[in-house]
């Protein structure tokens, strides 16, 4: 099963303070940690939502919004993207983790939907499109 892992943005990563030197070499030996068992696909921390923007959708019109943005505690500023055997791995290997920020933080954890997921209203023509762009993300 594969998971996206969100690190939560919080006043301080949203004012862009960076964490200790020690912070980060002990994000990156979990990260190692991660990759050696075979869990980590990817993932990346996150600039400030200041230098981000957003788009809005509204039946056809797009609405550009510049960061910043309010409400940072629903605000993300860093993922991983893990292959788990089911939610209880991905449980344990966060709590593995040092704490990616300076005080109190909060990492969230969400399924990805898998194609079979969508089985009951997938068509031959929409099975088909779905399994040229995966082929062509994997060739990437």
């Amino acid at each position: 099963m594969r998971v996206v892992v969100f690190v939560k943005a919080t006043a301080d990563s949203e004012a862009g303070v960076m964490g200790s030197s020690e912070l980060l070499e002990a994000m990156g030996r979990y990260n190692e940690e991660l990759v050696d068992a075979g869990i980590m696909l990817g993932g990346d921390g996150l600039k400030p939502s200041s230098q981000g923007k957003r788009i809005g959708f509204d039946g056809t019109k797009r609405i550009v919004m510049d960061g910043p943005f309010a409400e940072t505690k629903e605000l993300v500023a860093g993922y991983w993207i893990w292959e788990v055997r089911d939610m209880d791995e991905a449980v344990a290997w966060v709590k593995r983790c040092p704490n990616p920020m300076l005080g109190y933080s909060e990492v969230e954890i969400r399924p990805v939907y898998e194609m079979s997921d969508f089985a009951e209203i997938m068509t031959p023509e929409a099975e088909e499109v779905h399994g040229r762009v995966r082929a062509k993300t994997e060739g990437q």
